[in-house]
């Protein structure tokens, strides 16, 4: 029986990289800036059912802003995923676009920040190009993000709860940050990408990490549905996430 679910697996996996190979490789300008990537997350890359935050996997969706309500704003269900803010209920209550490598981590390897920090790269190209990457930016419940800010992914003791039922915990003396298991190979192919296109550094410990996490939690129909669509747009693709695919596929 494992046999045959294995197989099955395979071989939507191998179709759905048959179908990311074909994609025209210049459908799409890729955003200039972060401001711009955000509006064709928002607009192109998460529409309908691809609205599931990438952390606690709430559904989200636009609605009126409290108090204003001629606008609107990307809001988590809160009720789709059993989440309930830590602290912060507003911040809770909006959607944020994510940097799974946070731009401190890979802004402190240029040379932009050491002379000002963020505001300084701004006007780097490449810290830019780094910043709008849409491989490296995620929907995420906006409390979770400003919890995670810049802290290094890792395992922490036991299973400390303060977002609900949302498999996430942050354990803010140490600055670590622990996801759920279902993304936790998105996030090292993601790391990974992100060395292999800018040059970032990861140490000995965060390689052994992700390696073994992208052993643990191979690409799923999610994920390379969203690599395929993001390669539509900036016009390359992650690669490894098509090598874990292929490999899946016994290619």
């Amino acid at each position: 029986m494992l046999t045959s679910l294995h197989t099955v697996v395979s071989m939507r996996l191998a179709v759905g990289l048959v179908a990311l190979l074909c994609l025209s490789p210049v459908a799409a300008e890729p955003p200039s800036s972060f401001a711009s990537a955000k509006k064709i997350l928002a607009a192109d890359l998460y529409r309908s059912e691809q609205r599931i935050t990438f952390y606690c996997g709430c559904r989200f969706d636009e609605q009126p802003v409290p108090d204003k309500p001629d606008r609107t704003r990307l809001t988590p269900d809160a009720e789709s995923c059993g989440l309930q803010p830590r602290k912060n209920a507003n911040r809770a209550a909006r959607i944020e676009w994510e940097h799974v490598v946070p731009a401190w981590e890979f802004g402190h390897q240029l040379q932009c920040w050491q002379e000002g920090g963020r505001k300084a790269c701004q006007k780097d190209t490449r810290f830019r190009q780094m910043e709008a990457d849409l491989y490296n930016l995620v929907p995420a419940v906006g409390e979770l993000n400003g919890d995670r800010s810049n802290f290094r992914f890792g395992m922490i003791p036991g299973e400390p709860r303060a977002y609900g039922a949302c498999d996430f915990e942050v354990d803010f003396k140490q600055r670590v940050a622990e996801p759920a298991e279902q993304v936790r190979g998105d996030i090292a192919r993601t790391y990974f990408y992100m060395e292999d296109r800018y040059g970032l550094r990861l140490s000995r410990k965060q390689r052994q990490l992700f390696e073994a996490w992208s052993r643990q939690d191979p690409v799923d129909q999610t994920e390379l549905q969203r690599a395929r669509r993001i390669a539509v747009i900036q016009g390359h693709r992650n690669p490894f996430v098509d090598a874990d695919v292929r490999q899946a596929a016994g290619h």
